[in-house]
């Protein structure tokens, strides 16, 4: 039998790819459709499907996580990620953000346009503040999904280094609204924060 994980009102799981992130969301999930039969589940999927990489990849999260979870709604929403949450989020409604450091690579650096110019992230403080508004006021449970990359060596590039500080700043972000921060390492839970 699974391992039973308390319910947060809003939580936070950070990770390194592959750390077991969106797994651990996954089984919020399907423990909170098997609470009861009116209870929902949305994911809001922030990835985009610019080369067929990506293509595959989506492809096959969307197959194992329908076999894993499979009463879980998906929408798309890559940009307008405050008003897919308010517009998802119900009493009985569990939103699953999936991931806030896709959105934030959407928000900061868009592929059209990613040679020719430079991430601001100053200009996407609106934005950010919205997210952080639809979380404290969603009516039901939010998980949301992110990166941890600001564990490593410091990264070659202005772009990029501007990307890791804009990302270490909206975790911090997010983490100070949620109630429940997580960090995922190896498929085991950290837990940093718990004010549930």
């Amino acid at each position: 039998m699974a391992e039973q994980l308390a319910l947060a009102r809003s939580e936070l799981i950070l990770g390194g790819q592959k750390s077991g992130k969106s797994r651990r969301a996954e089984l919020l999930a399907q423990q909170w459709l098997a609470q009861s039969p009116q209870h929902q589940a949305v994911l809001i999927a922030t990835a985009q499907s610019w080369d067929d990489e990506m293509r595959e990849r989506i492809a096959r999260h969307q197959q194992d996580r329908a076999a894993r979870v499979p009463g879980m709604a998906t929408v798309e929403e890559p940009l307008q990620l405050a008003q897919a949450i308010t517009r998802h989020s119900g009493s009985n409604t569990l939103v699953l953000v999936d991931c806030l450091t896709l959105w934030l690579t959407n928000l900061l650096m868009p592929a059209e346009i990613l040679k020719e110019k430079e991430p601001v992230a100053q200009e996407n403080q609106g934005p950010i503040a919205m997210v952080l508004g639809a979380i404290r006021t969603a009516q039901g449970p939010v998980i949301l999904v992110g990166n941890e990359i600001g564990l490593g060596v410091i990264p070659l590039g202005r772009e990029t280094r501007a990307f890791v500080d804009a990302l270490g700043r909206l975790n911090q972000d997010v983490a100070a609204a949620c109630q429940r921060v997580t960090l995922m390492a190896a498929g085991l839970p950290l837990t940093l924060k718990d004010s549930a």
